[in-house]
């Protein structure tokens, strides 16, 4: 004899899921609501934050280059000196050669430290123009970081602003989110997620209005409309992909339809024709 398969006592109901699910959608439109009142700021703050930390890394890059321009001008100079004092060396020996071949040996080592010099000295010039090329990037770039760090100190005085003001009405909201997605379903769950992200609105779960989708206002068939209150299985829209679900199990009273009275018929008079 087959054993009957126990249901377990904690699982909610279809209705008591859907119902769970609505109330979630409810709290994260809230939450919703207090984004939007933050507008795009967060976004705003970030931009400026890594506007800020580009600038910050050119200049800090741009430091060191000057950096090493300075170092690099200062071994041309320790180049210069050496090469200075290799010519007062060569000439002084130039006054005790003994033949022609010394002589003219000295005065080629001469000529080439002469040019070493010259060479150094046209590096120093092209280093130190590089040098102030940069030093004014650094400033340009310094000017445009303190604009920067002003705008956001702004934007983050706003953002924090409003942020004080509806922090504890959020964070309510949220930790009553955690509680309400405790018990839903994981995979029910997953999907309730992925419709709302797909969704423009952000609502993953609709009622029924006039006959037709809470989401995207097409009619829904009669049939389909009495599965959805019967809340035995869960209902998703064919044309928009979001759940539905009856008013009544949203907490919406919809008025009932007026039906027209039918129009009076027109009462015939006939005439007794004379005999």
């Amino acid at each position: 004899m087959a054993k009957e398969v126990k249901k377990d006592s904690n699982e909610l109901t279809v209705e008591q899921k859907l119902k769970t699910l609505y109330e979630l959608q409810t709290m994260l439109s809230e939450i919703d609501k207090i984004k939007t009142l933050r507008g795009e700021l967060p976004l705003e703050v970030q931009d400026l934050e890594d506007e800020i930390a580009g600038l910050t890394t050119r200049i800090e890059k741009i430091k060191t280059e000057i950096s090493e321009l300075k170092s690099a001008i200062a071994g041309k100079r320790v180049e210069i000196e050496t090469a200075k004092a290799a010519v007062e060396k060569y000439k002084t020996q130039q006054e005790n050669v003994r033949n022609n071949r010394e002589y003219d040996f000295l005065t080629k080592e001469i000529e080439f430290q002469s040019l070493e010099i010259e060479l150094c000295e046209k590096r120093i010039k092209e280093f130190t123009a590089e040098e102030q090329v940069k030093s004014e990037e650094v400033e340009k770039s310094s000017q445009a970081l303190e604009e920067r760090q002003k705008d956001l100190d702004l934007k983050k005085s706003e953002l924090n602003e409003i942020v004080s003001e509806t922090k504890q009405e959020e964070e309510k909201l949220r930790d009553k989110t955690k509680e309400l997605e405790t018990k839903i379903e994981p995979r029910l769950l997953q999907s309730f997620k992925r419709i709302r992200k797909n969704s423009r609105n952000g609502l993953g779960i609709v009622y029924v209005q006039r006959d037709a989708c809470g989401g995207c206002f097409n009619k829904i068939p009669p049939q389909r409309q009495l599965d959805i209150r019967s809340r035995k299985k869960v209902i998703v829209c064919e044309y928009c992909g979001r759940i539905i679900i009856d008013p009544e199990l949203a907490g919406v009273e919809i008025a009932p339809k007026v039906e027209e009275a039918p129009a009076p018929a027109k009462r015939t008079i006939r005439r007794k024709t004379a005999e």
